[in-house]
């Protein structure tokens, strides 16, 4: 299943899209043509302790600036930022943002600025600034305070989110261990056989 997708803006015949199978992908999507592929474990799999562990992505946002894009990865704490390489139609990791509480939504500003809404009643809105190619916290900007202080004060909004489950788990096809199952039957069946012959 795909997740997310995004028209890179300032690359009108671009698409990013990212899948259940823990993939981002490139695509020239006018022509279909896939140009790009990044398998997410790679990156994200230093994360989770989990082998199997899947990536879809939650969220996708990008900023013309720079053409940086950020992800967010279903019930990981974790933003992974990626810039996107319009020659060469890739994109390259650059870096990852790891916090405490679960991620619930990013987004850019026009000129680079990233925020962060968590899974936090002290502090749910995080600012990272890009500064010398690499995104570092701010905590002195009055935006930030200014929006912090108006979601502590709403936190109420937030209550039936607080703690919630993956919401692609269910996408996922399941599969079963049946064996146990079979074997009984096949050896009810086999007893049942045994019966009628004597």
């Amino acid at each position: 299943f795909v997740s997310k997708i995004l028209v890179i803006p300032n690359y009108p015949d671009l698409l990013l899209s990212a899948s259940g199978d823990s993939t981002l992908r490139l695509w020239e999507y006018k022509s279909g043509e896939e140009v790009y592929c990044c398998h997410l474990s790679s990156i994200c799999g230093l994360e989770t302790t989990k082998t199997d562990q899947k990536y879809p992505v939650s969220r996708i946002t990008y900023c013309c600036q720079g053409a940086y894009v950020a992800i967010l990865c279903d019930c990981i704490p974790t933003v992974y930022i990626f810039q996107l390489d319009s020659i060469a139609k890739q994109l390259v990791y650059r870096q990852q943002i790891s916090l405490k509480h679960k991620i619930w939504d990013i987004a850019f500003e026009e000129m680079g600025d990233l925020w962060i809404l968590e899974e936090d009643s002290e502090a749910p809105l995080q600012l990272y600034r890009p500064c010398d190619g690499e995104w570092k916290t701010v905590t002195d900007d009055k935006g930030l305070q200014k929006m912090s202080k108006y979601l502590q004060d709403n936190c109420m909004v937030f209550e039936g989110f607080v703690g919630s489950e993956s919401y692609y788990s269910s996408l996922y096809k399941a599969s079963f261990d049946n064996m146990a199952a079979y074997l009984q039957k096949k050896e009810e069946r086999l007893q049942q056989q045994k019966k009628k012959r004597q």
